[in-house]
């Protein structure tokens, strides 16, 4: 073996002496808090099963009779104030009573089992979707906004470096709050419109600011070549500079959206059921706080990595079109 790889491996034990290191502070802290560690019925928080009530007794009755044919059940009903029957029909695994039976009004008669999802699930997708579409408005907003910002014409220049300059001042938080509140009552607007409008007009900044940082990054030079050729502007943007500008750009892009995914966790403020919101309300009825934010940690994991993943597998597929 090499010096080099020797000294390589002396690395990567450092690296997990440090990680171990850091899980037995983890644990030691919540060991001296004596904290007691429960991840029974996690699972219900994501999913659990459900017995959904389909018929009930109309009123203080007593089965008269059950008769089951070709996977359906009819059960008749006798009233005992009335002695009038009432027939109900239902398939036969979802008869929860037997001949004979005195029912109270309002007991089951029928019901079924049926899986819901839990409050992650929940947020996992609304998560998701909210950071798709505020992620594709927001990077249409910022390509739009960046070229302006690089524009001849001083009124889309300088309207470009307001609208930038002002909402990269302002907090996310305070953002939403104006959306929310202020916007939201003039025009109406839902928690789910409000959320996507503040994270898109929040990332659209950010990524004029990448675009116009990439597009200026590549050499006057290619421009003047294109001009020379007889492109147009137009032509010389999409086809010549864009291109290149992309693969420069595509690192702070990923950044960005990561980024994006994370905000949505101040969504809670507005009562929307995102990650956070769902691990928040999951410690609740739970009393499990490390539990439930470790899940929520995993989820946006789950969001994030493959994220990051994507971007490099992207970066080398533009390396090698060079």
């Amino acid at each position: 073996m090499s010096k080099s790889s020797q000294h390589h491996w002396l690395w990567h034990l450092l690296t997990v002496a440090i990680l171990a290191t850091i899980a037995f502070s983890f644990w030691y802290a919540s060991v001296s808090t004596a904290y007691k560690w429960d991840w029974n019925n996690i699972t219900n928080y994501f999913y659990y099963k459900k017995e959904v009530v389909l018929e009930t007794a109309p009123s203080d009755v007593e089965v008269s009779s059950i008769k089951s044919h070709d996977g359906k059940s009819t059960i008749i009903l006798l009233d005992y104030s009335t002695d009038e029957k009432t027939t109900i029909t239902v398939s036969t695994g979802q008869v929860k009573v037997v001949e004979g039976q005195e029912l109270a009004e309002g007991d089951s008669i029928a019901s079924k089992s049926s899986w819901i999802v839990g409050p992650f699930v929940e947020g996992f997708f609304t998560t998701l979707w909210i950071s798709i579409v505020s992620g594709i408005l927001g990077m249409i907003l910022g390509l739009i906004t960046g070229l302006c910002r690089i524009s001849k014409n001083p009124t889309l220049r300088d309207l470009s470096t307001v609208y930038v300059e002002l909402t990269r001042a302002l907090p996310l938080l305070v953002i939403i709050f104006i959306v929310y509140y202020v916007f939201g009552a003039i025009f109406n607007l839902s928690h789910n419109t409000a959320a996507i409008i503040s994270l898109s007009f929040s990332a659209g900044a950010y990524i004029a600011e990448i675009v116009r940082g990439g597009i200026q990054s590549i050499s006057k030079g290619q421009t003047e070549a294109a001009r020379s050729l007889g492109m147009g502007a137009f032509t010389t943007m999409w086809l010549i500079i864009f291109p290149q500008a992309l693969r420069r750009m595509l690192p702070a892009l990923t950044g960005q959206f990561i980024s994006l995914v994370k905000d949505t966790s101040l969504l809670s403020v507005i009562s929307i059921v995102e990650i956070t919101r769902a691990a928040q309300l999951s410690i609740t009825t739970s009393l499990k706080p490390f539990e439930m934010w470790f899940c929520a940690a995993a989820l946006y994991l789950l969001i994030n990595i493959p994220l990051s993943i994507l971007a490099r597998y992207l970066e080398k597929r533009l390396a090698k079109s060079d």
